[in-house]
């Protein structure tokens, strides 16, 4: 998920690079909610994998 936020994230650069406004601000929003959803996870399997005393997966 987070590999998709970083390649959201370089599209929107290289669309606002050329003059796409539109597709500069839809495209960073998409990589700002996948980031943080990433994120989101990461923490809640840290969380539950500290608390478990064992791997998650």
């Amino acid at each position: 998920m987070l590999k998709w936020a970083i390649i959201f994230f370089l599209v929107s650069l290289v669309a606002g690079y050329f003059g796409f406004g539109g597709v500069a601000s839809g495209t960073r929003t998409i990589a700002k909610v996948l980031f943080f959803l990433a994120i989101t996870i990461f923490l809640v399997v840290l969380v539950f994998g500290v608390l478990l005393g064992t791997l998650v997966f």
